[in-house]
């Protein structure tokens, strides 16, 4: 027999008052075709999701009623649509393309309708073409558990000999590019084909929609997107950047929306192209071109810490007052350029000490675990690169413990 359970007389977790200077736990959620559900997060101590639209394609309006109806749907869950990751910046915004007014008056119709609906988080980036990058999705460590890597000479090799981009030997050293000619010796055409799905396809279609699973000759279709970036430098596309967010901005003051721009994964220069959000002097800029409070940032420690130039509590010490949102995971990073991303308690990052800063200087704060291990049965599961299910369940308990330990610190010394 069915059993059907009395929602109202269940004790709920929201019962139970958190304590106000804990940052809130959010997870990503990919909608209701995400394999991992309400129901299993609720059961793990998630307390807000981040997500967004995505059925409506870069660029289109998201309306008040689609908006209204996901918020539903996850409040009948006893969770709230805490973050909206992400309301996506057409690349034509990016490159002053002809339509990018007509885009950016979307955007702004979009976050209107956002605010009017009360959900006050937008993450979004401007990273021109391709988002987070890396050349191996399952990485594996010696306990048999996996974790997402960027090898740099693997990826010279795609961008050298099978993107074969013009003059992309130069952004290499002689060093590199011998390794790349040896490694021409011996890669299979499998194992190109792998590291072009890996780069450009599999974790790129979920996230920005440039090129989608399926889509015929992708390196093709890359081409194409690397050339609307011609002539398009570093204090272009910073320009862009400030006459989107001056656009944007009092939107953001009616409503009440707080915007926060992902920093550059990794955070360098890649493909010949622009990254303008890398380090402590790209946040400083960004922030004072734009100096609104609603102008802030997405603090991503995994992203941060892949740049061997950043010290990353430094860096959340420097700018907690401007973060609206926080990505918790952590890399190790090796000085011939590679990174792996790393055990949450370990790595680069210094998530514990990250922990106490924004707990305290921003109190409340949205907070996700990042990217997670693939670990038991995830491998199995179909998950978007990067965002296992226990794997994250594994981080989440990791950050919990940290914030236990630290609130345990606080009332001793009070």
């Amino acid at each position: 027999m069915k059993k059907y359970v009395d929602l109202h007389k269940c004790i709920r977790l929201t019962d139970f008052k958190k304590s106000n200077t804990n940052m809130e736990k959010t997870w990503r959620w990919f909608g209701k075709k995400d394999k991992i559900t309400l129901p299993m997060l609720r059961q793990i101590g998630v307390e807000g999701i981040v997500t967004a639209l995505h059925e409506v394609p870069n660029g289109e309006i998201w309306t008040l009623d689609a908006i209204n109806s996901l918020k539903d749907y996850i409040a009948s869950y006893n969770l709230r649509w805490s973050v909206v990751e992400s309301l996506p910046v057409s690349e034509a915004i990016k490159y002053a393309g002809a339509e990018r007014d007509k885009l950016i008056e979307n955007y702004k119709i979009s976050l209107a309708n956002l605010g009017k609906a009360g959900i006050k988080t937008v993450c979004y980036n401007f990273m021109p073409v391709i988002d987070w990058i890396r050349t191996d999705l399952e990485h594996p460590w010696e306990d048999g558990t996996s974790s997402l890597f960027f090898d740099k000479i693997r990826f010279a090799y795609f961008d050298c000999m099978i993107l074969q981009r013009e003059g992309a030997e130069k952004d290499y050293t002689a060093t590199e590019m011998q390794q790349v000619r040896e490694l021409d010796k011996t890669i299979t055409e499998a194992e190109k084909d792998e590291l072009v799905d890996t780069i450009i396809v599999k974790t790129q279609g979920f996230v920005n929609g440039n090129i989608k699973e399926g889509d015929q000759n992708p390196v093709a279709i890359f081409r194409r997107l690397l050339d609307l970036y011609k002539g398009i430098d570093r204090d272009a596309l910073r320009e862009n950047l400030r006459y989107f967010l001056a656009a944007i901005m009092p939107v953001c003051d009616e409503y009440g929306i707080n915007m926060c721009i992902h920093p550059d994964d990794p955070p360098f220069q890649v493909l010949g192209l622009p990254r303008i959000v890398t380090g402590e002097e790209d946040i400083a800029w960004f922030l004072h071109a734009v100096d609104n409070p609603h102008n802030g940032l997405t603090f991503c420690a995994g992203s941060l810490s892949a740049g061997l130039h950043n010290n990353v509590p430094a860096l959340a010490r420097m700018f907690a007052h401007r973060t609206h949102f926080v990505h918790l995971r952590s890399t190790n990073a090796f000085p011939n350029g590679n990174f792996i991303e790393a055990s949450h308690l370990g790595g680069r990052a210094h998530v514990i000490e990250l922990i106490r800063i924004f707990e305290k200087e921003r109190p409340g704060v949205p907070m996700r675990v990042d990217h997670g291990r693939m670990m038991l049965d995830d491998a199995d599961k179909g998950y978007n690169p990067g965002y296992s299910f226990h794997g994250r369940m594994m981080a989440l308990a990791q950050i919990e413990g940290m914030m236990a330990v630290i609130n345990e610190e606080s009332k001793l010394k009070s």
